[in-house]
């Protein structure tokens, strides 16, 4: 199991969530909410933002949820996932969890 995705808690992926989201229609949410950080494609250059290229979908699922519910702190994470919709966060998880890392 490589680096990032050890990460994962098992708890996590073991989960029943599958995302559902058409990672077709997921770039106009990339680029409005989440590219500017983190890279169109999950890449981030910045070293103060993940990658979440190739992440477990289930994962980045989870962790939009606490940020949008606040059961995990962050300034600007919660203002950005507070206006997505669970069939955007589906979208963005498993677009990005389809992206390879570089």
């Amino acid at each position: 199991m490589g680096g990032h995705r050890a990460l994962c808690s098992p708890l996590v992926q073991a989960s029943a969530f599958e995302p559902t989201g058409d990672p077709a229609q997921t770039p106009a949410v990339v680029k409005q909410t989440c590219a500017s950080c983190h890279g169109i494609d999950g890449n981030s250059t910045g070293p103060a933002f993940p990658k979440l290229a190739a992440q477990v979908p289930q994962y980045l699922r989870k962790q939009l949820a606490d940020f949008k519910s606040g059961a995990r702190k962050n300034p600007i994470m919660s203002g950005m996932a507070a206006g997505l919709s669970s069939r955007e966060m589906d979208a963005v998880a498993a677009y990005f969890g389809a992206q390879a890392i570089t």
